[in-house]
């Protein structure tokens, strides 16, 4: 009966071993550290172990004093001689004979089983030891290079590596948390990790100890994770760990508002943090590099107006980061401007509103006050793509300049851009088209598409990883460094990178000023002092409708009173958003960029 005991449970413990195996793998594929299904097998493997052996040496002290005592210890002892090939399968044989009927080939299946499988284990154990030891021999003798090192293994941590290994493979790039089960899961990351020489180290990217490393080299952290709030953790450990060493630099992947409050109130120390947001990076990209398409495309009436009509499909990060965007960046002179937005949510203008309220209050949207910003946002929520009212409402608008297309995943917004292009072409309009799309090898693909008979759909696809996670994009910025000199102009370089409210502001003004150069505005590409007057003041109104516009597409409202002592930044309130004539003449100087 005891042997039959020992059987079942056995087979009981390794199938239950098995099973939690497999859902801590899964749990591992979300969210890495801690217990992995190594772990679990190797336990459910000695327990089980322990409990086909158990019989055997009970027999073996039948009658001595201290029986089970003696029968737990030396059961404890041969199930360690399991996993180091130190024990011989005779004893099974002997104890267990073919008297036993059905349970003698069970019993001994299940014993041969475990002793196969548990040096294995071992096996499996040794090798990832010196796996990781290879790690660290591999790091150390990168002591005088500069370092990499990325949080997790994913497609955008592996672009940007590639990207900063093409311009120098002497750098030395390290990722963490990466496991056996993952190299598995994405075979092909693994073997282009492989080909760049990199090394893995299984343990979470603040766990493993990185001080091995001249102070006169550069060390630079990538939070890339998919999860964000995992990226915050990481960065705040990462900060305490290596804040106070000199050249090292810490990039964190978020979007979320949290990421701005929290590393913008840490103390970093020496350490050099940016919070990477994609979605407003992308933006601003689109608008430095792409907007001359913009106002290349406006169409001028009889009286010389140039109209920019934007549609943007689509109110997502993306899509709404546009629509704000576009606000501030169309102010021109001699311009005007039309956002058309779509999306499926009903509650799509009230979500806007809560964002930014006075950009598309009826107190500014659509009215024309002079000295102020000059645009019309209409929203029309509750949108589907493929409904025929979404179909209709394109129709009329047959004078669109521009659109954007940010429908979530790649294959919408491919669908979309060539559905659109086809509803614009029938109403006679030639709009600009630009599609988000993540997959680098579809982007290249399909930015020259045609149809059958040749004739092409100009569409842009954009936003794709291998670009927006590039050294180009990412370390060294054209935009960044722009927006820095701008920055410069009134504050330090350290205040520049540590709140993201002069960040954003710089970035925005360094883009409005390209573009300025790009329309022929009246000054631009000038010096303050090669201005005449008048130059001077249509500078500043200009500047001052562009940053009312872009205070108000950050959230900020009037604070009701132009004396400063009623500016309250807490609650984005600005006492200067006014018209420019009423502006004291110290502020109107402010305006001159």
């Amino acid at each position: 009966m005891k042997w039959m005991i020992s059987f079942f449970v056995a087979v009981v413990i390794l199938i239950l071993g098995g099973l939690a195996a497999f859902c801590q793998a899964k749990c591992r594929s979300r969210k890495k550290g801690g217990i992995t299904a190594f772990h679990v097998i190797l336990c459910s493997v000695f327990l089980s172990g322990f409990a086909i052996l158990y019989p055997i040496y009970s027999d073996m002290f039948q009658g001595d004093v201290f029986q089970s005592e003696k029968a737990v210890l030396l059961t404890l002892h041969h199930t360690i001689r399991l996993f180091i090939l130190d024990c011989e399968f005779d004893i099974i044989m002997e104890h267990v004979t073919a008297d036993a009927g059905w349970v003698y080939t069970a019993y001994s299946v299940c014993a041969a089983i475990l002793y196969v499988l548990a040096p294995l284990l071992t096996f499996g154990m040794v090798l990832s030891f010196f796996k990781n030891l290879s790690a660290w021999r591999r790091y150390l003798f990168g002591f005088f290079r500069d370092v990499y090192v990325f949080s997790e293994l994913n497609e955008k941590s592996l672009a940007l590596a590639k990207s900063i290994h093409g311009r120098d493979p002497k750098r030395l790039f390290v990722f963490t948390n990466v496991f056996e089960e993952d190299e598995e899961r994405n075979s092909e990351l693994a073997e282009q990790v492989r080909n760049m020489g990199a090394i893995c180290f299984k343990k979470d990217i603040s766990a493993v100890k990185f001080w091995l490393h001249s102070k006169k080299r550069n060390l630079y952290f990538f939070a890339i994770g998919e999860c964000e709030s995992e990226n915050l953790e990481q960065a705040l450990k990462l900060i305490e760990l290596y804040g106070q060493i000199p050249n090292t630099h810490l990039f964190v992947f978020s979007t979320r508002v949290d990421g701005e409050l929290l590393l913008t109130s840490v103390d970093k120390g020496k350490m050099k943090v940016r919070r990477v947001n994609h979605v407003r990076a992308l933006i601003n990209r689109i608008l430095y590099e792409d907007g001359d398409k913009i106002f290349a495309n406006a169409i001028s009436d009889e009286e010389e107006k140039k109209h920019i009509s934007a549609v943007v499909v689509g109110m997502g990060l993306y899509g709404s980061s546009m629509v704000r965007a576009l606000s501030w960046f169309c102010q021109m002179d001699g311009y005007d401007l039309t956002i058309d937005v779509f999306d499926r949510d009903s509650e799509a203008y009230d979500k806007l509103y809560v964002q930014c309220p006075e950009l598309i209050s009826e107190q500014y949207n659509g009215v024309t006050v002079p000295g102020e910003a000059c645009y019309k946002i209409r929203i029309h929520g509750g949108m589907d793509v493929d409904s025929r009212v979404f179909a209709e409402e394109i129709g009329k608008l047959n004078k669109a300049t521009y659109v954007l297309i940010s429908l979530g995943a790649d294959e919408d917004n491919i669908r979309a851009a060539a559905y659109l292009r086809m509803l614009f072409e029938r109403n006679g309009a030639k709009p600009v088209i630009q599609a988000i799309v993540y997959n680098s090898d579809k982007s290249k693909a399909m930015n020259h598409i045609t149809n059958y008979r040749g004739q092409p759909y100009t569409i842009d696809f954009i936003g794709d990883t291998e670009t927006s996670y590039s050294e180009e994009v990412i370390l060294y910025s054209e935009l960044e460094n722009k927006a820095l000199e701008r920055h410069l102009k009134w504050g330090v370089e350290d205040d520049f990178w540590k709140y993201e409210y002069n960040y954003s502001s710089s970035v925005a003004s360094a883009i409005h000023i390209k573009a300025r150069e790009v329309c022929g505005m009246v000054g631009a590409g000038k010096k303050e002092d090669e201005l005449t007057e008048e130059e001077r003041l249509a500078v500043e109104q200009l500047e001052h409708r562009r940053w009312n516009a872009y205070m108000r597409s950050e959230g900020y409202i009037y604070s009701g009173s132009p004396d400063s002592a009623s500016r309250n930044d807490l609650g984005k309130m600005h006492n200067d958003l006014i018209e420019f004539e009423l502006l004291s003449e110290e502020e109107k100087r402010k305006d001159f960029v």
